[in-house]
C-alpha cells in the first residue's frame, strides 16, 4: 500500500478491493500515524479462508516526493537561500508535512550545512519522533540587475575570503 508523505505523517484512511475465491473483499484500513517505509499494517482474520481465518499483512512504502526524502522517521528537505540570508543570518518560513515552521538560519551558514527541527519528522507512537532536517542550498539570481552586479563587484574587491583556501 503506497502513501504520501503526509499521509505517512498524518495516518489515513484506505479502502482496498481483494478478490477471493467467493468473490470480492472489500476492506476499510487505518494507516496510523507515523508509519514509516517498509512498515507492516496487520488486518486480523482478514488472511486467508478455511475453518479458521488467518491475518493479512500490508506492507506500507511511502511514495517519492518532490519536496521531502524519508529516511527512518526523520525527513529531509532542501532549504534554498539567497547568499545574503546564508551570510547575514535569517530566519525562514519552511513548510513540513506537519505545517509551516520558522526555522533561524545562523549567520555564516554555507551550502550543504543541515539545520535540524527537532521532534518535527514523523510521529512515533512508542517513543521519540524522528527530526526535519532542512539542508541549504544556496541560490544566486539567474540575472543579477546593475545595482546587485555592481554590490557583488565591490564586495568581491574588498573581501580577502576565498572559499577555495579554507
Amino acid at each position: 500500500m503506497e502513501v504520501s508523505v503526509e499521509e505517512a505523517y498524518r495516518g489515513t484512511r484506505r479502502t482496498i478491493t481483494l478478490e477471493r475465491p467467493g468473490g470480492r473483499q472489500t476492506l476499510d484500513v487505518t494507516v496510523p500515524a507515523g508509519v514509516t517505509d517498509g512498515q507492516r499494517i496487520r488486518l486480523a482474520g482478514q488472511g486467508g479462508s478455511g475453518d479458521t481465518a488467518g491475518d493479512l499483512f500490508l506492507v506500507v512504502r511511502i511514495a517519492p516526493h518532490h519536496r521531502y526524502r524519508v529516511e527512518g522517521r526523520d525527513i529531509y528537505t532542501d532549504l534554498p537561500l539567497a547568499p545574503w540570508e546564508a551570510a547575514l543570518g535569517t530566519t525562514v518560513a519552511l513548510q513540513t508535512p506537519g505545517g509551516e515552521a520558522k526555522l533561524k538560519v545562523p549567520p555564516g551558514t554555507s551550502s550543504g550545512r543541515r539545520l535540524r527541527l527537532r521532534g518535527r519528522g514523523l510521529p512515533n507512537p512508542r517513543g521519540t519522533p524522528g527530526d526535519l532536517f532542512a539542508e541549504v542550498r544556496i541560490m544566486v539570481p539567474p540575472e543579477p540587475s546593475e545595482t546587485e552586479r555592481r554590490l557583488l563587484e565591490e564586495l568581491a574587491s574588498v573581501s580577502p575570503f576565498d572559499p577555495r583556501r579554507t
